[in-house]
């Protein structure tokens, strides 16, 4: 009998614990004080890239694991004091950090686990290697120092000559269980030399004694390398407690130098011709349909949580089902606890399932110590990242993508607002510029905040632009406010020189754009000379909505609280019509654009029933508008279902949710009821003047 084992699932894991191994490497290495060696900082960075390249090895991604093994080498010599944390050691295993990652990317592709990066920063890690006499091949092998004896030429120092290398390896009959293969350590070996390998099968049992998932092979392993005993070590690091394993050195071989690919970086002609060929059963990682991760760590505690509510769920659900199956009148008192105790458990469980998508906003706020840090030299700046409320959660949708739009403001903190350090220095500020990025819980929202105590964004350009692209008409007096919130505005930059950095102006305008998607609004706040804050405010989930539910004919809609400033019982005569600007509603001192719900969404009105007279006003980027109705319903917590997945994109609809009574009401979609009006001319280019109107 054959089975076709699909490692797709297994490959995820280590793709994802590779993800953190990368963080927690990226991580250590922006924290370590140049010149000094913390020893538990860098024996944590040394743990993760030495997990990366195990793993890595296990599933015969060879690239990686070469490449991971040099990377090693540096940490280790750190670790032992033998290289001091400079500047250029560390630059180095940050580009090392990219180049691992930027080759589990091509794996996830079901691409070949290289990258363009590699073969440059092999050689620049050689050199650093050689420049403090450290071998490229040497490595430590964790736990594996007190297992295997000494050889007289472990530690020759001289990489330069090649060793001829005897290798005795018997596995414990039961190593297959763990997952461990041995023909992956072979491939490993054979990065280092020019190998030959014997099978003894001696021991093998008789054919109807042979059991499939048990081992009973020794090899015998003949391995020409310019490595020492260390390097040759940690190819069995994984598997030497369930092995018993002898390396003895011979005398000097007498193959030249130059002939040792492994010395070079490069695998040897005849292993490479073994590493070529897979071995029977592995397998290639399958191409991903998606780049996002679908899965979540979960806490035990919350798990345990969500449990031990089904439990009382279940408690409940088996009390009414009794009252199903013999009902009397008499305990009707009984029955209406009990659907209060369900009603009260529904809505715990819900919350602790919510839970259990809510991550740390910290994984995403991790990476941009190291985008600082880059872009600071970039630039010439300095700059100062300071980090606060990174433990607050967040759902993992809203997290996966809010990274880009963080990512433009960060990079335009960094160009645009903070300055360079003579001319801090001119103005009486210190030469270094503070970048904080703070999240805080705000009721049912998530605040996220980027400022800078830069220059404040310059008015006078941004208004000089605006009037160049037509979008202000010259001598126009308009607020602070609108002025700073021009830079949303598609194509809008005021960048002299385009740069890698920015000044292409397709940033900031993405930036809304993403964030309205995700049902949130961004306001800038600027201080000329003393910085820009802008605060982005977003719903902690997407799967779950506090709602309005409203009338419009014999429908029933459902608009977000979030959007809602208030709602204004009006007479249908206060509705203007403007030419070329459509209907407008006079709220106090301005004249606001209306949208007819019953006209968007062809919903026919009664024959004899009141009309619509009830305005319920909406803001959306930066833009407040009527929603025009018949009749304010009751306020809920409604469950989002896609209309797209089921059906398709409908315009000015956002989803739809199912109702008590069973029916379904469509959520409408203000930023797209917005753009409609945009679309049909309804929409006024400035607000409308009282006097415009009268």
């Amino acid at each position: 009998m054959s089975m076709d084992l699909d490692l797709t699932e297994i490959y995820e894991v280590f793709f994802e614990e590779s993800a953190e191994g990368l963080e927690v490497m990226e991580t250590g290495l922006l924290g370590l004080d140049l010149g000094a060696a913390d020893l538990e900082i860098i024996n944590n960075i040394f743990r993760a890239a030495h997990s990366i390249k195990g793993g890595a090895g296990t599933f015969g991604f060879l690239g990686i694991s070469g490449f991971t093994h040099g990377v090693e080498t540096i940490l280790d010599q750190m670790r032992d004091g033998e290289r001091e944390v400079t500047e250029d050691a560390v630059q180095l295993l940050l580009e090392s950090v990219d180049c691992i990652g930027g080759m589990i990317e091509h794996l996830k592709n079901g691409e070949p686990d290289d990258s363009p990066a590699r073969e440059p920063l092999d050689i620049r890690i050689k050199k650093m290697l050689e420049n403090s006499g450290g071998a490229t091949e040497s490595a430590p092998a964790s736990g594996a120092e007190d297992a295997v004896p000494a050889s007289d030429c472990a530690d020759s120092g001289d990489d330069e000559i090649v060793k001829a290398w005897n290798i005795s390896f018997k596995p414990s009959p039961d190593i297959l269980h763990s997952g461990n293969d041995p023909l992956t350590i072979f491939k490993e070996l054979a990065l280092l030399g020019e190998m030959d390998v014997t099978a003894d099968t001696e021991q093998l049992p008789g054919f109807q004694d042979l059991d499939p998932e048990e081992l009973h092979i020794t090899w015998n392993i003949a391995l020409k390398s310019a490595s020492d005993q260390q390097a040759i070590e940690e190819c069995f690091t994984w598997v030497i407690e369930q092995c018993e394993l002898e390396i003895e050195c011979e005398e000097t071989a007498d193959a030249p130098a130059a002939t040792v690919a492994a010395a070079e970086g490069n695998t040897p002609p005849a292993a490479a011709d073994k590493a070529a060929k897979p071995a029977a059963g592995s397998a290639k990682p399958k191409k991903k349909a998606s780049s996002e991760s679908s899965s979540i760590r979960v806490g035990i505690d919350k798990v345990d949580s969500l449990l031990n509510l089904v439990g009382e769920l279940v408690i409940t659900q088996s009390m009414l089902k009794r009252f199903g199956e013999f009902y009397n009148p008499e305990v009707i008192d009984e029955l209406r606890d009990g659907l209060i105790q369900l009603e009260r458990h529904t809505r715990e469980l819900q919350e602790s399932a919510m839970q259990i998508r809510m991550l740390p906003i910290n994984s995403s706020f991790s990476r941009f110590p190291r985008l600082v840090r880059d872009l600071s030299n970039t630039l010439g700046k300095k700059i100062n990242l300071v980090v606060s409320g990174e433990h607050t959660e967040v759902d993992k949708t809203v997290l996966e993508k809010l990274s880009d739009p963080l990512v433009h403001l960060v990079r335009n903190s960094l160009d645009h607002g903070i300055e360079m350090p003579d001319v801090r220095a001119e103005n009486g500020k210190d030469e270094t510029g503070t970048l904080h990025l703070s999240a805080a819980h705000e009721g049912g929202n998530v605040v996220i905040k980027v400022e800078d105590d830069g220059a404040g964004l310059n008015r006078e350009r941004i208004l000089q632009k605006a009037v160049e692209k037509g979008l202000v008409s010259p001598g126009e007096n308009l607020s602070d406010e609108r002025v700073d919130n021009l830079i949303f505005h598609p194509g809008f930059s005021t960048a002299e020189v385009v740069s890698d950095v920015s000044g292409r102006g397709v940033g900031m305008d993405v930036v809304r754009r993403n964030i309205i998607d995700l049902g949130g609004q961004i306001r800038v706040q600027s201080f000329p000379g003393k910085g820009t804050s802008l605060r982005i405010s977003l719903p902690l989930t997407l799967a779950i909505l506090d709602g309005q539910l409203v009338r419009v004919g014999g429908e029933i809609y459902v608009i977000s609280l979030l959007s809602i400033v208030e709602t204004v019982q009006i007479h249908p005569d206060q509705i203007k019509t403007i030419s070329g600007s459509g209907e407008v509603y006079l709220l106090r001192d301005r004249y606001i654009p209306v949208a007819r719900a019953a006209d968007e969404f062809g919903v026919m009105q009664e024959e004899g029933a009141r009309p619509a007279d009830l305005l319920v006003i909406v803001e959306t980027e930066n833009i407040r508008f009527g929603v025009l109705v018949n009749e304010l319903l009751e306020q809920q917590q409604i469950v989002i279902k896609s209309i797209e997945k089921n059906y398709k994109k409908v315009d000015g609809l956002t989803g739809a949710t199912i109702l008590g009574d069973g029916r379904v009401a469509l959520i409408l979609d203000i930023p797209g009821l917005l753009q409609n009006l945009k679309n049909n001319g309804s929409l006024p280019h400035e607000e409308v003047e009282l006097a415009d109107a009268a």
